[in-house]
């Protein structure tokens, strides 16, 4: 029998392991270091300059209206995951180590995925401009509010070295005033951008890689791996499980709860319960110490990927139901 698709590795998720394992074999130091730390920059601020030049105005004011909508996937996003991630201590201190632990604190502060979020609300037949809207508004509110939450929680519960409030200034920089410029440069180069999707996709994930490489590598010249067990790695799985199948329980039933009709339903499931890594790991090199920002990284690409699989399984099982309910006939006849 053939594996499930969700459950096979795709290619970006090979190229993360990759260059985790690259970074470990063979970290950058000194003056390289340094020429990879600002292409890095470069590409992360290119990256949001494309993301605000291809966000369309439109979308964002077709789905801005359904305002009890956005207030809960906000509150998903940046009240029940940090609180989450604070009540389950007990639970967590035994099984990861304290820097682990405090990637999970950020992990929890950080806004939800857009792409992801839109296509499996999407496949599932969710509301899209819904979906747009707050994705977009989750990822842009993040610049301000991860930082605050940093400060609030991950370095007086964990002990972190970084200052989430004094750095806002440069996340601005490098992550808002790219994507405002290219909101503003939309008219000129939107079309263009729409007609080469591959363009964006190539930049998004180079600039994660990037990121990632820098970020390991400082950590491996730090003794990264001299104090991560396998025990530790298991527990990091089992937590970031917990953490995600919690967030997807407690969405699903806030939903029900108040009222909201199945499309907003899925909406707020596939948006209220993910967290971006193309948000996260530019913020992550921004905010903490250069050594620390590998092991605060390694939980969140590891829930990355668990979300991904979890939801892609969510939306094709909804999106079956669905076709069943409308074509019954067909659908019986195709189970034979």
């Amino acid at each position: 029998m053939r594996r499930p698709s969700f459950l096979v590795p795709d290619n970006f998720t090979l190229a993360l392991i990759g260059t985790v394992v690259l970074a470990s074999l063979l970290p950058c130091r000194g003056e390289t270091a340094i020429a990879v730390n600002w292409l890095t920059n470069i590409a992360v601020g290119l990256l949001f300059f494309l993301h605000g030049a291809k966000l369309s105005r439109e979308a964002v004011v077709a789905g801005a209206t359904h305002w009890r909508l956005h207030a809960l996937v906000l509150v998903s996003t940046f009240v029940m995951f940090p609180l989450l991630g604070l009540a389950m201590k007990p639970l967590l201190a035994p099984l990861v180590t304290p820097a682990l632990y405090m990637g999970i604190l950020f992990l929890c502060t950080l806004p939800s995925t857009v792409q992801s979020s839109i296509a499996f609300t999407s496949i599932a037949r969710g509301n899209v401009p819904a979906a747009v809207c707050s994705a977009s508004a989750s990822s842009l509110i993040g610049i301000f509010v991860t930082p605050a939450l940093v400060s609030l929680i991950v370095t007086n519960h964990a002990g972190a070295s970084g200052s989430g409030w004094h750095t806002v200034g440069a996340i601005v920089m490098q992550l808002l005033v790219p994507f405002i410029a290219g909101q503003l440069l939309r008219p000129v180069i939107g079309p263009w951008l729409d007609r080469n999707r591959r363009i964006l996709r190539f930049v998004d994930q180079g600039s994660i890689l990037l990121v990632v490489y820098t970020a390991f590598s400082e950590a491996v010249n730090e003794g990264l791996w001299h104090h991560l067990s396998l025990g530790s790695l298991a527990g990091l799985f089992l937590v970031n499980a917990l953490l995600l199948a919690a967030a997807l329980g407690l969405t699903t039933f806030a939903s029900k709860r108040l009222g909201f009709n199945r499309e907003d339903q899925i909406t707020i499931i596939f948006c209220g319960s993910k967290k971006s890594l193309a948000s996260g790991i530019p913020m992550a090199k921004v905010i903490f110490a250069s050594q620390a920002v590998g092991a605060v990284v390694l939980p969140l690409m590891l829930f990355h990927q668990m979300q991904l699989m979890v939801c892609a399984a969510l939306a094709q099982r909804w999106a079956a139901r669905d076709m069943h309910h409308e074509h019954p006939q067909e659908t019986s006849v195709r189970a034979r």
